[in-house]
């Protein structure tokens, strides 16, 4: 059996989207739901990529160390200080 530290390092991208994808969906690309086991481990190696092949900052991210990144409310604000997220005319609403 391979090791899932190799498979991690030989897993390209586009993989790890199309897990990343299923993990969040509950569901293949074509449609088939997974099962609660193929989630579980889906999600996991969606985790350890993340982990190990991501430098990710963003809040509830996974750290190289293996931590969630967890930022404070302060941080938060200051990362989206001055960013509308939407905006409406009057009209619209």
């Amino acid at each position: 059996m391979t090791d899932i530290n190799q498979v991690i390092d030989q897993m390209p991208i586009e993989v790890y989207e199309r897990l990343r994808s299923a993990a969040e969906l509950g569901k293949w690309e074509d449609g088939t739901v997974l099962s609660e086991v193929q989630r579980e481990s889906t999600l996991q190696v969606v985790m350890l990529y993340q982990a190990r092949k991501l430098e990710q900052t963003e809040h509830f991210t996974i750290a190289p160390d293996g931590k969630i990144n967890e930022l404070s409310t302060a941080e938060l604000k200051k990362q989206f200080r001055g960013e509308p997220i939407a905006e409406f005319k009057v009209q619209d609403l």
